[in-house]
């Protein structure tokens, strides 16, 4: 029941951005999936992404089948496409895969078998959705907000040491290979996700179910809810308002080696083609979140996933996408939902309820701060700032408590053996 209603609600939500986007003269999500069954896809590596997740339902004789499938598939659309002069991709042969294990499922399967082949096939077609919706959003956000508040967040920084002109000062200076290293690190992060996504999932083959929380499943609850603040509090990007990216719209060419201008802060036009993608920062969201579910795997694993959260942090500002100020309130974001995620399997208690409620005052806090108090931050830096941090650290602090009170409450209490009968002694003649 609750996978139905999940589902429901989820092809409701795709439904209303679809619809959104042609008032907008573009195609909409479920568009966009429809035309990479044939058309070059924009992601390979996103697609055989999705397809992974699928076949963590699939024995391995089947994944095997599956795989193989998907590159005959894409060799033939290569062949085509390279004969007609078409753009080059791959991808399509593990979105065939994807939808044709959905048609097993429905006409092959019954009971729990089609069930969990669904959940299967669902998840990886989300995977690729959530990337989708993100462009969607994206879009909606440039041609609904036509000012954005770049200034307030900027005067905001300065309690920070405005550390967007300072790590991308370092950025530049590490080029080439930096740059091309951080590039690779940001833009694959749905890839990474998806390989610890894979990691947890690795028993539903075996156990015919699947686990009760996992990090695919906030991975795609950020990408929903985070858009939305986009909405409230739309944002550019130091490299847009403050650098050449801008152009035109651009309050002066300044980063990364000048410091924004002082003053008033005050609403700014810009175009209506760059997203308003800043507050909260999503990558550095997602990053957070990978981190954490990181933390339960191999070495390789944990150090695999401190370093895609440092290198995150780093190409965010060092790029000239984020300010500090987003990064603080993308940590916190991705807590709260990761709390309420992990409350959502267990059970909700009075912790959970607690816990999740003073996430959501503290970045509620945060942003009211950066719109109605940026000039009072710059102006007292050596305390805006630390209680900047201090209002983070404490939601973490909360956050690993509370998750680790849960962890020893999960793990079962080794009962006594009962004594052993005594042996017979023999008797004595």
């Amino acid at each position: 029941m609750l996978w139905t209603a999940a589902g429901v609600v989820t092809l409701g939500f795709l439904l209303a951005l679809e619809v959104a986007a042609r008032h907008y003269g573009v195609r909409g999500p479920i568009t966009e999936q429809a035309r990479e069954v044939v058309f070059a896809p924009d992601s390979g590596p996103l697609l055989y992404a999705g397809l992974a997740l699928t076949m963590v339902v699939l024995t391995w004789r089947q994944r095997l089948v599956a795989a193989g499938a998907a590159v005959g598939i894409d060799l033939v659309f290569w062949l085509v496409r390279w004969v007609v002069g078409a753009d080059m991709n791959f991808g399509n042969g593990a979105l065939w895969v994807v939808l044709g294990c959905a048609v097993v499922a429905v006409t092959r399967r019954r009971g729990g078998e089609r069930a969990l082949l669904l959940k299967g096939t669902g998840l990886g077609l989300l995977l690729v959705a959530g990337h989708k919706t993100g462009d969607t959003w994206l879009l909606i956000t440039s041609r609904t907000r036509k000012a954005v508040l770049d200034p307030y967040v900027a005067t905001a920084d300065r309690a920070l040491g405005d550390p967007s002109w300072l790590v991308g000062r370092f950025v530049e200076a590490t080029e080439p290979v930096g740059d091309h290293v951080l590039h690779l690190v940001y833009g694959q992060l749905p890839l990474a996700a998806a390989l610890v996504g894979l990691y947890q999932l690795r028993h539903v083959a075996r156990e015919r179910r699947f686990p009760s929380h996992h990090l695919v499943r906030t991975f795609l609850v950020i990408g929903l809810l985070g858009p939305a603040v986009y909405m409230i509090f739309p944002v550019v990007g130091p490299v847009f308002a403050y650098g050449a990216d801008g152009g035109q719209w651009a309050v002066a060419n300044l980063w990364p080696h000048t410091p924004p201008p002082g003053g008033t802060p005050h609403p700014i036009p810009f175009d209506d083609i760059t997203p308003r993608n800043c507050m909260p920062s999503l990558h550095t969201a997602w990053a957070t979140t990978l981190f954490l579910h990181s933390r339960k795997g191999s070495g390789a694993m944990r150090f695999a996933g401190a370093f895609w959260l440092v290198a995150t942090l780093t190409a965010t500002l060092g790029f000239g996408y984020h300010y500090g100020a987003d990064l603080i309130a993308g940590v916190v974001f991705a807590l709260t939902v990761e709390a309420a995620m992990r409350a959502f399997a267990r059970g909700w208690d009075r912790a959970a309820l607690g816990l999740v409620a003073y996430g959501a005052a503290v970045f509620a806090a945060l942003l009211v701060s950066y719109r109605f108090l940026p000039v009072e931050m710059a102006e007292h830096p050596w305390a805006a700032g630390p209680l900047l941090l201090l209002a983070m650290g404490s939601v973490i602090l909360g956050f690993v408590r509370t998750t680790r009170r849960w962890e020893a409450e999960a793990v079962p209490v080794r009962q006594p053996e009962p004594p052993r009968p005594a042996e017979p002694q023999p008797e004595l003649v």
